[in-house]
């Protein structure tokens, strides 16, 4: 069929044609929103899950929508050993700079500015050029150089400001696991002291499973103030529409037989299903898509994620760490023992620890439960078998 009618999207964080199975999830976090743009009590929000199982995409759609219903939105996305002081003042700064907007000369966006350009300089950040002429807030105001304190002061102020234009600030953060956990205990006690004193101050992140684990050696009372939401794989409902809608907008159909190897082949997983639908449409001459083409399809479509999507994080590892990998992947595809990869590897499970810890660091392998380890991206150990076919030991 015409590649130029292609209706799937496999890019990395990419919004699907049908952004199918997540109405719930997206239903929830709007209701928490508006509770707490309201001054009422609401948890925030935490999207938990794998690679490719569209976090980003989900992360940006509620972002989207609560820009459209007029919150006042900051989008985020930590990188690696980046602190949240940086990250976080350029993007008040523009928050605050639209709250603002048209206002008079004294309001509680400027006085919330005044703050930001105490909080920079505690921090030894950089406002640019719009700190010239923003008076510096009260000696006292976020500039004590104390994360918690300061990030305390700072967001309530700031949702002072949101809550005077009669919205709330909503904070989109994605990679969260990424963030210092030094940082992210004071992002925890900002966000404990905003809902205390009922500043409209809400967070909506997004990341990988350690981050379960992180949080709740930040603040023991973490599972108390984020609702975790599991976002997965896809039900068979949800994949075939995600699918199966698209082509048929275009006037294409699947046969049983096709839909059915699809939602096998990607494990329902939405980045798999955009990159193997885009493929199975490049080949199939004529609807209906038939299983001959989803055969055809399936070589293809793991070429191109093994030459993308898994060799990306495959050439951030070290040696050592592909080793690693390798010889989890030799045990099978699920959750491994530590010390059965460590006995793989003819080593203790203590020589492994470094290894260990700088995978998990990197956020390719998690810890699913005491002593269990896992890979963050699906059908990894897969391609780890076909990267490096024999496990080699020094």
């Amino acid at each position: 069929m015409d590649p130029r009618t292609n209706p799937y999207a496999p890019g990395a964080g990419t919004r699907p044609p049908e952004l199918a199975g997540r109405d719930a999830v997206i239903e929830r976090v709007e209701i928490a929103l508006d509770r707490h743009r309201a001054g009422r009590s609401a948890r925030h929000h935490l999207l938990i899950g794998l690679r490719g199982v569209g976090k980003t995409v989900l992360l940006d759609e509620l972002a989207r929508r609560a820009e459209a219903n007029g919150f006042a939105t900051v989008r985020l996305e930590a990188p690696e050993g980046r602190a949240l002081p940086a990250m976080i003042v350029p993007a008040l700064r523009s928050a605050l700079l639209r709250l603002d907007r048209g206002q008079a000369a004294k309001t509680r966006a400027k006085q919330a500015l005044s703050a930001l350009r105490n909080f920079a300089a505690a921090f030894k950040l950089e406002m640019g050029e719009i700190a010239v002429g923003i008076e510096a807030a009260p000696p006292g105001t976020a500039d004590s150089g104390d994360l918690d304190t300061d990030l305390s002061d700072l967001l309530s102020l700031v949702g002072e400001a949101a809550q005077e234009r009669g919205t709330a600030l909503a904070l989109f953060i994605d990679e969260l696991q990424y963030v210092p956990e030094r940082d992210l205990e004071a992002l925890i006690t900002a966000l404990h002291r905003a809902g205390q004193l009922q500043k409209p101050v809400a967070l909506v992140g997004a990341g990988l499973p350690q981050l379960y684990g992180q949080l709740g050696r930040a603040k023991s009372y973490s599972e108390r103030l984020f609702l975790f939401e599991d976002i997965g794989s896809l039900d068979d409902a949800a994949a075939s529409r995600a699918l199966v809608l698209p082509a048929e907008r275009e006037g294409v159909q699947y046969d049983d037989d096709a839909l059915a190897k699809l939602l096998t082949v990607t494990h329902r997983y939405p980045y798999f299903l955009q990159q193997w639908g885009s493929q199975v449409w490049n080949i199939a001459p004529s609807s209906p898509i038939a299983l001959a083409d989803v055969d055809g399809a399936t070589p293809i479509a793991v070429a191109e994620l093994d030459a993308s999507f898994f060799r990306v994080r495959f050439d951030r590892l070290t040696p050592r760490e592909k080793q690693y990998a390798r010889a989890m992947a030799a045990l099978g595809d699920g959750a491994q023992k530590s010390g059965d990869v460590a006995a793989e590897l003819k080593r203790t499970t203590a020589q492994c620890g470094p290894v260990r810890d700088s995978l998990i660091r990197k956020g390719m392998v998690y810890s699913s439960e005491h002593g269990l380890l896992a890979f963050t991206v699906p059908l990894f150990a897969d391609f780890m078998r076909r990267a490096i076919p024999e496990l080699t030991l020094d």
